[in-house]
């Protein structure tokens, strides 16, 4: 089973997808078999008579609503990931409440979710294997039975609690308890957090144990003293408080001149605001490297491939240039051995 990760913008449509074919199961199935009965050409009638087999199998119907479970689960949280103005501290709650779900599903969900396929089965007129038997497992027309696996095992085992653990996993990669650690002590800069309190000390642990070698330890003392100005500032200025972000934050101090009388402040505002460009470029450079460099192409040199993959993850600013501006640039540089 092909699970995408959390966090991929086409998670909400492939969970559309999946509770449409739930509900048109069996329409979806007379279409099938409509055209291996009627399909123009053998190749077509082939892959539709393969495709109903597999559909009217109770693994793939299993496989169907399990998917269905866990993306009911992680739907919130994708949705969260995807907006351009994050609530950080309350994406970081949906990603605890996501995980817990996640294993209460895992520990809780199996007698449920076994309920549901049957009965889903019987509905639409679906084998249903006995699950105290021995699993035979099918490689195209080969069949092997596995010694000691029974069909509930392979089900619960090596379906089941795969996929969640899978999906825990990636939560916990992305997402680990230093990374939150992390996010959350940034969270003390966002005047929408002002109203809880301004948490000086949190904000000097971000730094002494996130950012220790961007401030002397001059600077560290330095920083709380300009971080108790700043609160007893805040706490009277109106205009402060109806700031909604950290870059909102982080304009005011420039245009109020108040980054000279803060200067440890703005810097550490700037830290945090350049910490989702670092990680997100990260995560765009090494999907785009498996896009880019395939196996047909696995000999390209490290300038090249360099080259290939600003022009595919900065595409919406490569569409703006033109051919005949491309060639003025070439034309432009020195040392031509020829005129274009």
């Amino acid at each position: 089973m092909n699970l995408q990760r959390p966090g991929d913008t086409r998670w909400s449509s492939h969970l559309k997808s999946i509770s449409s074919l739930i509900k048109m199961f069996r329409t979806t199935c007379n279409v099938l078999g409509k055209i291996v009965d009627e399909g123009n050409t053998p190749s077509q009638r082939g892959e539709a008579f393969s495709s109903l087999e597999a559909m009217n199998s109770f693994e793939f119907v299993f496989v169907l609503h399990l998917m269905k479970e866990i993306m009911e689960i992680t739907d919130s949280l994708c949705q969260a990931l995807q907006r351009k103005s994050q609530d950080i501290l309350n994406a970081m709650h949906l990603v605890s409440s996501t995980k817990d779900l996640l294993q209460n599903l895992r520990d809780n969900g199996w007698e449920t979710l076994l309920a549901k396929v049957k009965s889903f089965c019987e509905v639409q007129s679906v084998d249903v294997p006995d699950m105290s038997t021995c699993y035979v497992e099918r490689r195209g027309r080969a069949r092997r039975q596995r010694d000691n696996v029974s069909v509930e095992h392979h089900y619960r085992v090596d379906i089941f609690n795969a996929a969640i653990d899978f999906q825990l996993q990636e939560l916990n990669n992305r997402f680990s308890e230093k990374a939150v650690e992390l996010l959350m002590l940034s969270c003390a800069l966002d005047p929408r957090e002002w109203c809880k309190g301004f948490q000086v000390d949190n904000l000097c642990k971000l730094v002494h144990k996130f950012y220790p070698q961007d401030f002397t330890d001059f600077e560290k003392e330095e920083l709380r003293v300009q971080l108790l100005h700043f609160e007893a500032e805040i706490t009277k200025n109106g205009d402060a408080q109806k700031l909604s972000g950290i870059s909102e934050l982080c304009r005011w101090l420039v245009e109020t001149r108040k980054l000279d009388i803060y200067p440890l402040i703005h810097r550490l505002i700037k830290l945090i605001l350049t910490l989702p460009v670092s990680t997100a470029t990260t995560e765009r450079a090494f999907s785009a490297m498996t896009i880019v460099k395939t196996r047909l192409r696995n000999k390209m040199d490290d300038d090249f491939l360099e080259n290939c993959l600003i022009i595919y993850i900065e595409r919406e600013i490569a569409k703006k240039f033109s051919v005949d501006s491309i060639i003025n640039g070439f034309r432009d540089m020195k040392e031509r051995r020829a005129l274009l």
